[in-house]
């Protein structure tokens, strides 16, 4: 029996997703996975070093790995009022991007390939971890937050105030929905397997999804927000139609991301499609 590296996040919606998979809920034959669960940009750099079989990533970093890796259709994170959002202390008034300190939650993510898109000025950054990232602007060590994950939900408590929504920024500009992340598979393993772990993806979250309270040790283990309410909020937000299948308005939207970065010499072209 072959076994695959299998690299998540430990946030509530891919917990949720690979539960059942990893816990052979979902009956898998020929092969099983070595789970690592990371925060995502520590993914992003493990898939840039080709220490994962599959792995979560975020956009960006996929764009530059179409040479050996491929997207697969399910488990990814696509929707709408779903995007990264950018925080400041309450009374900070006329922000400049260009200007300020900004905490981002790496380099890779695709939370900062749109804080570029949107202002291509930006270069004070601080890179941390995103769960850092609030408390560092609630104390001042930086002056605006890149904030992501359940984030979206907590920054108030910090006394922050929301000076920009980029994922309404990218829906009101584009028109499309906001691909913040996916699933990738090396290209070098059998063609045939990424049309199993589509299917064994999507088998995993129908089983999640119809056996609710089974994950929810599993998903609070791991989870930096342990609030109940705030988790049930993360996984009904990220875990939608698109997890399941991105559809035509994934892949357009994907598309899209990739030409724009491509257009202003973000990310390198690449001869390889997505999938």
């Amino acid at each position: 029996m072959k076994t695959l590296s299998l690299g998540y996040s430990p946030c509530p919606n891919d917990t949720f997703i690979f539960y059942a998979l990893v816990h052979e809920k979902v009956p898998v034959e020929g092969f099983s996975f070595a789970e690592r669960l990371e925060d995502v940009e520590t993914l992003n750099r493990l898939a840039s070093h080709n220490e994962l079989d599959i792995t979560k990533i975020s956009f960006h970093a996929f764009a530059h790995l179409r040479d050996r890796y491929a997207l697969l259709r399910s488990g990814g994170a696509l929707g709408k009022g779903c995007g990264p959002l950018v925080v400041a202390r309450e009374g900070l008034n006329k922000i400049d991007l260009r200007r300020r300190r900004v905490a981002i939650p790496g380099k890779l993510t695709t939370a900062f390939l749109l804080l570029r898109l949107y202002e291509p000025g930006v270069e004070n950054i601080v890179v941390m971890p995103f769960d850092q990232i609030l408390h560092s602007v609630q104390q001042g060590v930086v002056d605006i937050g890149l904030i992501i994950h359940e984030s979206r939900f907590t920054y108030q408590q910090f006394r922050l105030q929301k000076i920009l929504d980029l994922g309404d920024w990218w829906e009101q500009t584009t028109g499309h929905p906001i691909p913040l992340g996916g699933i990738i598979m090396r290209r070098s393993l059998y063609r045939e397997l990424s049309q199993v772990m589509e299917e064994k993806i999507r088998e995993s979250i129908r089983y999640a999804q119809t056996h609710p309270e089974e994950p929810r040790m599993y998903i609070r283990s791991h989870a930096a927000e342990m609030e109940e309410s705030v988790t049930r909020q993360h996984i009904d937000l990220y875990v939608n139609e698109y997890s399941r299948d991105i559809g035509t308005a994934g892949e357009e939207a994907i598309r899209f991301l990739f030409a724009e970065a491509e257009k202003k010499g973000i990310v390198p072209r690449s001869r390889f499609d997505i999938f």
